[in-house]
């Protein structure tokens, strides 16, 4: 019955948890309850994981799932794992996760006396000649243990022999010669054959033993033996020795003559018996050769015995020890293993996070052995050292998905030996994205042309904003942005811009939500918010500046009357000329009523048609055109002034009275006209022109007649001639101020809102608008296009007084020319 006590120590140093395991331990086994020992809480074990990593060499352990300790799963064999070493132990790190956590663990495993002492071989022949003297000695193998220590010391005995005794030397403490002595001369007639039994225990207990059948042949005279120079042979020789390296040369000598004196070599054994093979000795020259490649790493000292004997009947022989001692080179690379790999690692990981856990060793010894860690190519990861053999590869710098979104580095391993090997692992981390980045638009603003009447759910401007982050993070929508109270951007001060567009979430296009109207709106500003899924959701903004671009879908509008019934109808400039008489309004055009008097100068204002545009630009240009009579006529229009005047002096055979039809049209396309009818009524005299007003009952009109009656319109005539020319020369002179304003102080926008008037430019001619309902200023910069656009106001001028002033009269004369 073997009793098997189960010792286990731990302690923890520097976080290292140390136990203790007898070899041979029953399965299942407990060698530590690593819960308990690492400050777990029971109900946590099978949660976090807890596993088991061995660093090189395994023994048969293992973690239990439910109990959380350290039990044995098969057999655990210490001479198969640490050989005869003095100490076993076997590191493993045990890692717990959520969090992840290691704790390195040595195992100690202990040795029990399992193995009995083993000779080389069962029987050993020894020839001894006859005439041997007393004290002669003969080298015997010595037995090996497997186990180590007490249970490895070898103690021998000799079953009992008048003849032979055996003598035990300890060069050191590790190693015994046993030699079998000579007590009392041979006697081959007697006894030609002595059968001996050599007997090796151990110290163990109980101790175990092995025994060997020594024959001894007695041979007839040789009485001289070959002695060797020297007894001992110390060599040594590094592991890469190449096959057929001298390793040393014995030498023996023997003074007998002929063939009792030559000396024949051979190796009689070899410590250990794998090294057998290793080495030849040629038979004459003593000569030891290596026949086989040396390893540090798995054999570091051979002892050799040799045998010299000489070609007597029986032949003689003495041996001597030959020791090898095999010195290290760096033969063995660095090996890697990545233990624990935590990927993909979050962009936002914080530096110092541990992302893999690495296991490093060199079979080598010293300096060959000392291996320093690093990571190509240069990247934020970095090699850190934890334990002797064991390197964390963590973070060193922040992490940016959108900048590199996976690393693919190198762990290199390098020795210190001359010249250093080195060896590499390869580990790949990708990066997982979180939501660091905004949305962002490729223009902070969007300018836009949209031309007025388009139909509801019409497209007016498609704005993008990429997000670079990943999935969800990077999926953008759009929306009209509504200010901290709610309510949506105004527009023109008192629409909100939700009103006019609207934003597609998905797609980012902008559509109308109803038909624009550039009479009621110029400009729609507002402004698109780009937010992300992420959470937190993170938010983008750009401005849009809708531009409404005028159509010509206003036809021109004839003015009304302002008097007692003339419709569109100003004061004449001449004094033979008249007010308007009548108006009769239709569906396209208006019949006006004027008077003239026969015998009138060529030029001579007989009345002034007014009309405006609600568009603007070409659209609302007006020019007026004497539609019937065709061919030249005593009347003539004013091609943008829309004034009636004489093209001749008037006669009597042109009739009691000239009916005209005056069409206007604008410069949009297709143009849109309106028509007007003038009947201008032909007179001789003042008195006539009176009478013909009286009757119309129409009141303030100034009609030529005899005597003073002359003398005043002449004074009238010169009056009106001097108004007029101070109102085009100042005109004139506002347009060229106007003209300097608009090269040397370009404006970059339009504004819209409500204001009191409204400044017209024009590249030909151009005239003043005034309105109560709203105002734009349009100004062209240095190097703008065409230097002929014009922009007309759409809006109603202000009624005109029923008896217009010189003021009134020079607001209406026609702009001058700007170039």
């Amino acid at each position: 019955v073997r009793l098997l006590v189960v010792m286990r120590t731990w302690c923890v140093v520097s976080g290292q948890i140390r136990y203790s395991v007898p070899e041979e331990a029953k399965v299942g086994t407990v060698l530590g309850r690593l819960w308990q020992d690492v400050g777990l809480e029971g109900g946590d074990v099978e949660a976090r994981r807890l596993r088991v990593v061995w660093q090189g060499r395994r023994a048969g352990v293992e973690v239990s799932g439910a109990s959380g300790a350290l039990v044995v799963s098969s057999r655990v064999d210490r001479e198969e794992l640490c050989g005869k070493s003095a100490a076993c132990p076997l590191r493993l790190e045990l890692l717990l996760e959520r969090p992840l956590r290691v704790f390195h663990v040595e195992l100690e495993v202990t040795d029990i006396n399992d193995n009995a002492p083993l000779f080389p071989a069962a029987r050993k022949n020894i020839s001894i000649s006859e005439n041997s003297p007393a004290g002669s000695r003969f080298p015997l193998e010595g037995a090996s243990d497997a186990d180590i220590g007490g249970n490895a010391q070898l103690s021998y005995t000799l079953s009992p022999s008048e003849h032979f005794r055996l003598d035990v030397k300890s060069p050191d403490e590790n190693r015994k010669l046993l030699f079998l002595v000579l007590t009392k001369p041979l006697d081959r007639e007697t006894v030609p054959v002595h059968r001996l039994l050599l007997t090796a225990s151990d110290g163990g207990r109980p101790s175990l033993t092995g025994t060997m059948e020594v024959v001894v042949s007695v041979l007839d005279v040789n009485d001289n033996v070959p002695q060797f120079n020297q007894s001992l042979y110390k060599v040594q020789l590094p592991e890469s020795a190449q096959e057929g390296t001298l390793v040393v040369r014995v030498n023996a000598t023997d003074p007998d003559m002929g063939p009792y004196g030559d000396v024949i070599y051979e190796i009689d054994t070899v410590q250990p018996a794998s090294g057998s093979d290793l080495f030849s000795i040629n038979e004459k020259s003593g000569k030891i050769r290596l026949t086989g490649a040396l390893d540090f790493e798995t054999v570091t000292f051979y002892d050799l015995q040799i045998k010299a004997k000489d070609k007597g009947l029986p032949p003689l022989s003495s041996h001597c020890s030959v020791e090898l001692e095999v010195l290290d080179v760096n033969d063995n690379a660095p090996e890697v293993w990545v233990t624990s790999l935590s990927v993909p690692v979050p962009e936002d990981a914080p530096v110092g996070t541990v992302v893999a856990l690495l296991s490093v060793s060199d079979r080598d010894s010293g300096a060959n052995g000392r291996v320093s860690c690093w990571v190509r190519p240069a990247s934020p990861l970095a090699v850190e050292s934890r334990l002797l053999g064991s390197y964390s590869l963590v973070l060193r710098e922040a992490l940016d998905r959108e900048r590199v979104w996976e690393y693919e580095v190198e762990v290199f391993a390098e020795d210190g030996g001359q010249p250093s090997l080195r060896a590499s692992r390869g580990v790949r981390v990708p990066v997982s994205d979180v939501n660091d980045n905004a949305p962002w638009f490729s223009q902070a603003v969007y300018t836009v042309l949209c031309r007025e009447n388009q139909g509801a759910g019409a497209e007016v401007a498609r704005v993008f904003a990429r997000d670079p982050d990943e999935g969800s993070n990077g999926r953008v929508r759009y929306s009209l942005w509504e200010g901290a109270t709610g309510e949506r951007a105004p527009v023109g001060g008192w629409r909100p811009a939700s009103s006019y567009v609207s934003v597609d979430a998905e797609s980012g296009v902008v559509w109308a939500v109803q038909a624009l109207d550039y009479e009621e709106v110029q400009v729609v500003q507002f402004e698109v918010r780009a937010v992300d899924a992420g959470e937190p959701a993170l938010v983008g903004n750009a401005t849009v500046q809708l531009f409404v671009v005028d159509e010509n879908d206003n036809a021109p509008m004839l003015l009304p009357t302002t008097g007692g019934g003339g419709a569109g109808l100003v004061p004449p400039l001449s004094p033979v000329a008249g007010t308007s008489l009548e108006a009769v309004s239709g569906q396209d055009s208006e019949t006006l009523w004027a008077w003239a008097s026969w015998g009138g100068p060529a030029g001579q204002v007989v009345a002034k048609i007014r009309a405006v545009d609600a568009d603007s630009g070409y659209n609302a240009w007006l020019r007026y055109e004497v539609l019937e009579p065709r061919g030249k006529g005593p009347f003539r229009v004013g091609v943008y002034s829309g004034e009636v005047s004489t093209a001749r002096a008037l006669e009597e055979a042109d009739g009691p009275w000239q009916r005209l039809v005056i069409v206007v049209r604008d410069h949009g396309e297709p143009s849109r006209s309106a028509t007007a009818t003038l009947s201008v009524s032909l007179v001789e005299g003042g008195e006539k022109a009176l009478a013909a007003a009286g009757s119309s009952s129409v009141s303030g009109l100034l009609l030529p007649g005899e005597g003073g009656t002359a003398g005043v319109v002449s004074s009238w005539t010169n009056v009106w001639l001097v108004v007029s020319i101070c109102a085009v020369s100042s005109v004139f002179v506002v347009s060229l101020l106007l003209y300097g304003a608009c090269r040397w102080w370009a404006r970059a926008g339009v504004v819209s809102g409500p204001a009191a008037a409204t400044l017209v430019c024009a590249g030909e001619v151009g005239s003043w608008s005034y309105s109560q309902r709203q105002s734009r200023s349009v100004c062209v910069a240095d190097g703008a296009g065409k230097s002929d656009l014009m922009i007309f106001s759409p809006n109603l001028p202000p009624p005109l007084p029923s008896a217009p002033s010189s003021k009134d009269t020079s607001q209406a004369e026609p702009s001058s020319l700007l170039d």
